[in-house]
């Protein structure tokens, strides 16, 4: 394994070439496939998934995504690039796509939700608007492959959170304004959604997430049930069941999912095991 120590460029590894007994020089097949891996566990993987990274002869990452996967990828070129540069990511994707390499591109989760799928289809917007200058990336073939979202990962472990209708919000603010954001969670409240929170917190962001159950207990009540799911299905995964009036940031970091019940969502107590779920009608209906 090998791995560049030039700061700000991507960390290569290989492990194994690829096998070949032609000396013929393969045509090009400029295929991207944009890979949601699920929350962790290989296991949540879908076999398509696996089939696309098997297809793969580079990889490209968050560092802790491909060493999450194992045997999955020992013998594929990885390429991984830190948190924050995710558009540098997207590039360096495209850039091998076009230049001949089948590459994955990969997300935990689903790589459409809050992930790398967005990224790369704005670069090829704005190759289409004329503001980039990289007119082989048209030619890539792209697939998209849909993984086991952190919110459903966060509502399983619970029992059956989502039951009704549901939203996602991030709490990041980095790219969106937190105007906008308190508008959405005030529209979620109002609506009586289940919200599921990702980007709850970070080390520089450590407000929002108090804000956010201030504008949700406008709208339901302090017991409300709240999942804490953190590293969920991965081996040092915690998962807490809270009331929406005793949720503090203290509590939270970067890789937990914060789902809030709706005012019909029940907290059941069966045996020793503690559950989560929203009923699929209102009672008042039934």
């Amino acid at each position: 394994m090998t791995r560049t120590a030039d700061i700000g460029k991507p960390k290569t590894r290989a492990t194994r070439p690829p096998s070949g007994n032609s000396g013929r020089k393969p045509r090009p097949m400029n295929r991207l496939f944009l890979v949601g891996t699920g929350p962790g566990a290989v296991s949540l993987i879908t076999p398509r998934a696996t089939r696309a990274i098997a297809a793969s002869t580079d990889i490209v990452a968050y560092g802790p995504y491909c060493d999450l996967l194992g045997d999955l990828v020992t013998q594929k070129t990885c390429h991984t690039l830190p948190l924050g540069e995710e558009m540098e990511r997207a590039r360096l994707a495209l850039d091998l796509a076009a230049g001949g390499r089948t590459t994955a591109l990969l997300s935990s989760g689903d790589i459409g939700i809050f992930a790398m799928g967005a990224v790369v289809f704005e670069l090829l917007d704005h190759q289409g608007q004329g503001r980039e200058n990289h007119p082989e990336w048209m030619e890539v073939d792209i697939e998209v492959i849909p993984g086991i979202s952190a919110m459903q990962a966060n509502a399983s472990a619970a029992g059956a959170l989502l039951g009704h209708d549901f939203c996602a919000i991030s709490l990041s603010d980095l790219l969106t304004p937190w105007p906008v954001i308190e508008q959405r969670i005030h529209a979620a409240g109002s609506g009586d959604f289940v919200v599921s929170f990702y980007n709850p917190v970070s080390k520089k962001r450590d407000w929002q997430l108090d804000r956010a159950r201030d504008i949700l207990l406008e709208y339901r009540s302090g017991s409300t049930p709240v999942v804490l799911g953190r590293n969920l299905t991965r081996r040092d995964q915690s998962r807490e069941i809270v009331a929406l009036g005793d949720l503090h940031a203290g509590t939270v970091d970067m890789f937990t999912c914060v789902s809030v019940g709706n005012r019909e969502s029940r907290h059941l107590f069966i045996g020793q095991r503690e559950w989560v779920y929203t009923p699929r009608g209102y009672s008042k209906k039934r």
